[in-house]
């Protein structure tokens, strides 16, 4: 099995869980690449005893990757994405961090983990993306312009809100009066949109939803709509400028930019495995169930 690793940092705890992980790799005479500034953090404490073949970037990889493990939490899964974009290469998440929606294989369950992606006990999910483009150039989004989780536009060194007017298919919806707009693909549904108050999406579902950031037009409401539809933004500031957030991305884009939004030519391919499902996640994660009525 050829396998990519991808990990943004480690604490003293973690570095155990990613022996182990190696190791177990090892055992199973899987052929190993993993991405070369993780490779270059976890070496300080003079570990992996052996070398290890490492990539750098998207054009490292290609469709011969069977899997690719990212070790952390969420942000580490997102980060993940920009390596396999179009690949097809499956991921799943090993969470060494927190919450982790997406990192679903327990820390203490690596090497059962691994038992069930060599005998092939999962199956794959295919996960909705956006993409986003704007009228003015922005080389921040020359090559990253997408997004696993949401697209979110908010105000920029003011307290002031920022008014964000949005059409989908062309036809003029509204104008948030908020800190700002979140649009969520079914993935992220669990995660800055939920806190925000939208809903939760199962993955399979065809939809995005808006969610506004502290609206202060107190009728505004997420939306739920078809993930086919184009979504336009103009984000209206005090400021001369506003963000836009791609995932854990953050890049600058001028008062006034015009935003287009729309679902990805391509879908990431995500690993679950037999025992873990979306609905038991949430029942683990956001503690349904725990009512002692249930």
């Amino acid at each position: 099995m050829k396998v990519g690793v991808y990990g943004q940092y480690y604490t003293d705890e973690a570095i155990s869980y990613i022996e182990i992980l190696l190791n177990t790799l090892a055992e199973k005479n899987s052929e190993v690449f993993i991405e070369e500034n993780f490779y270059n953090l976890i070496k300080v404490n003079n570990f992996p005893e052996k070398e290890y073949q490492t990539f750098k970037s998207y054009k490292d990889l290609d469709s011969s990757f069977e899997v690719m493990l990212t070790v952390g939490g969420d942000g580490t899964f997102l980060r993940a994405v920009t390596y396999v974009r179009d690949l097809e290469i499956p991921v799943l998440g090993i969470n060494i961090g927190r919450l982790g929606f997406l990192a679903t294989v327990r820390k203490e369950n690596i090497s059962e983990a691994i038992d069930l992606l060599i005998a092939k006990q999962y199956k794959i999910d295919e996960r909705t993306l956006l993409t986003v483009t704007t009228n003015q150039q922005n080389k921040d989004l020359s090559e990253l312009n997408f997004a696993l989780n949401e697209i979110s536009v908010s105000r920029r060194n003011t307290t002031s809100m920022v008014t964000v007017e949005t059409y989908l298919n062309d036809e003029h919806l509204t104008s948030y009066w908020a800190d700002g707009l979140i649009i969520a693909t079914p993935t992220g549904s669990t995660g800055y949109s939920l806190s925000c108050g939208g809903p939760v999406i199962a993955p399979s579902t065809k939809s995005f939803a808006l969610t506004p950031i502290a609206p202060h037009n107190l009728n505004a409401r997420p939306l739920v709509i078809p993930d086919n539809t184009k979504i336009k933004l103009k984000v209206v500031a005090r400021e001369k400028q506003a963000l836009m957030s791609l995932d854990s991305r953050t890049i600058v884009i001028d008062n006034n930019t015009e935003i287009t939004i729309e679902k990805a030519s391509f879908t990431l391919k995500t690993i679950q495995l037999n025992q873990q499902t979306f609905f038991k996640t949430l029942r683990e994660k956001l503690l349904w169930g725990e009512d002692k009525r249930n």
